[in-house]
């Protein structure tokens, strides 16, 4: 899927222009915060990082911390525009909102009670950050993945977590560059005694400026409630269809949104450059905290809480594994470059919401 696909014809720039149009006379009152973000101050590092590098990308990878990305720049003429937000402190003590991008696994976001029940078991997971009172993202994130093996452009990370409870799992995170593509492989093999549902996804934080654009079609979207838990499904609403490349809103966004292709367009039409994602998952998080740098989009394969959302887990996206089964996931990231020539009707009108 490229950006002229999204936006170059003439009945897309229409319907783009009845979208804002329909944005505006319906605007929609955010949900609370899905994610704790911290933003770090420029620092010397001292944390071993593993630098992958070819003609079009670098990625700088921390398997110390949770296996996290911490830059992935596009090499456009010698010079490297970052693509995710850098990590700007790089030590022992950086805390994974202030990387690029971490693993989501076995779980993405927030448990409601910190439980749940399946095969009529109830199965308790414990808070994981003293910041948050529900547990959250599970725990590849915060540990340390050991290299298993590296070249130039491909890094191999394994997580052992056979002590873990309730989950017991081993893992596998691979990083490839191929060409101007990067692709980030998730595995998870439960290696407890009981079957339990689990989930994979990414979480990438994304450069934003004042005319960054997003095109991520989905049907709908989770409502969320005091605790930060989904309470409602409803049909996407204008102002956040994202089906055509359309400003990113100026307000507070963040839902799981549902029914999504596994296709996503970002596109910065000042820095003339694409971001085309594509991900084997139905759901994805947005984040959008107004006045930041960046934003996140977060392709996973169920939405928040999907353990005690009406039909269970199995039943929103997550994968019921056996002791020795596994799950894996691709996400896939592609960055082109776009002359303004080929985005007609890319920008289109200012007004946001």
């Amino acid at each position: 899927m490229t950006v002229a696909n999204l936006v170059s014809s003439s009945p897309q720039t229409s319907q783009s222009r009845r979208s804002r149009l329909a944005a505006a006379a319906n605007p929609v009152l955010p949900g609370p915060s899905t994610s704790a973000v911290a933003v770090g101050e420029d620092s010397g590092g001292d944390v071993a990082c593993i630098t992958l590098a070819n003609a079009h990308l670098r990625l700088d990878v921390a398997p110390t911390l949770g296996g996290g990305v911490t830059r992935f720049d596009w090499r456009n003429d010698g010079a490297l525009t970052p693509i995710f937000r850098r990590c700007r402190h790089v030590a022992a003590d950086t805390q994974p909102n202030q990387l690029a991008c971490y693993p989501l696994l076995p779980y993405s976001n927030r448990i409601g009670g910190g439980q749940f029940n399946v095969a009529g078991r109830r199965v308790e997971v414990p808070r994981n950050r003293a910041d948050e009172p529900l547990p959250i993202h599970g725990d590849g994130w915060q540990s340390v993945w050991q290299v298993a093996e590296s070249d130039r452009e491909n890094v191999r990370l394994t997580l052992d977590r056979r002590d873990g409870k309730p989950y017991a799992y081993r893992a596998t995170q691979t990083y490839t560059l191929d060409g101007p593509t990067l692709v980030v492989a998730l595995e998870i093999e439960n290696a407890g005694r009981e079957a339990l549902p689990f989930g994979l996804g990414v979480h990438p934080f994304f450069v934003r400026d004042a005319d960054t654009e997003l095109s991520a079609a989905a049907g709908g979207l989770w409502l969320s409630g005091d605790d930060w838990l989904p309470v409602q499904h409803v049909p996407a609403p204008p102002a956040w269809q994202f089906g055509v490349a359309y400003p990113l809103p100026e307000t507070m966004v963040n839902h799981a949104f549902t029914g999504w292709s596994g296709q996503a367009a970002v596109v910065w039409p000042k820095r003339r450059l694409s971001l085309n994602i594509a991900a084997d998952t139905d759901y994805y998080v947005l984040y959008t905290p107004p006045g930041e740098d960046f934003f996140c989009f977060e392709p996973v394969d169920h939405p928040i809480n999907a353990m005690n959302l009406a039909g269970g887990a199995s039943e929103n996206g997550m994968t019921l594994l056996g002791r020795g089964e596994r799950l894996t996931r691709t996400f896939r990231f592609t960055v082109e470059r776009t002359g303004l020539r080929s985005m007609p009707g890319a920008r289109g009108s200012k007004r946001r919401q």
